[in-house]
């Protein structure tokens, strides 16, 4: 394992649990899809996700989530729902993504996934219910299919450019930070 490899596939992995956290059943689907067609390797137990009946759950759970948070109501639900299942999406994907490639240790690999999605979760969450009050959930559907598309982009970017992933997620922590910064101030000034 070179040094190349071991930073790609941490890179990887910020990129893949940062995609977790804009959409949780998306990147899994991505991720257990290509490794299915061995264009990754997923490090075991996770390589299970490329069986075939995972993969059709896979699909449909994408296939809900995608449908679901287009809809007003049902996407506050799935945000709730979110809050468990982004989490741990994006452990799985950096343990999947760094469990072959480098030493790091599982517990570290989980926090760090965990952390990374949870709290991309977390601040795309706060957003919606903004969205919610502002436009009468017609914004919605919009900021979904952006979360849509950033996540499918940080997928393709883990896997073909690490790098660029990795500056992808932090400018959307750092995008994130800043419009919840300025929803708060607009909350308190009205």
């Amino acid at each position: 394992m070179g040094l190349d490899s071991a930073l790609g596939s941490l890179l990887a992995a910020f990129g893949l649990s940062g995609a977790a956290g804009l959409n949780a059943w998306l990147p899994l689907f991505a991720s257990a899809l290509v490794a299915r067609f061995d264009v990754v390797e997923l490090a075991a137990p996770f390589d299970d996700l490329t069986s075939t009946p995972a993969l059709v759950l896979l699909g449909v759970l994408t296939a809900v989530d995608f449908v679901g948070d287009k809809i007003p109501v049902v996407d506050h639900v799935l945000h709730l729902v979110g809050t468990i299942v982004a989490p741990a999406s994006g452990a799985i994907l950096f343990v999947g993504q760094t469990g072959l490639e480098t030493d790091l240790s599982t517990l570290a690999a989980v926090l760090l996934g965990g952390a990374t999605a949870g709290s991309l979760h977390a601040a795309r969450a706060a957003v919606r219910p903004v969205s919610t009050a502002t436009t009468g959930g017609l914004g919605n559907p919009v900021l979904s299919l952006g979360e849509d598309a950033g996540s499918l982009l940080l997928v393709v970017a883990a896997f073909v450019l690490p790098v660029v992933a990795l500056i992808l997620v932090l400018a959307l922590a750092a995008g994130l930070l800043v419009a919840l910064r300025r929803f708060r101030r607009v909350g308190r000034s009205s």
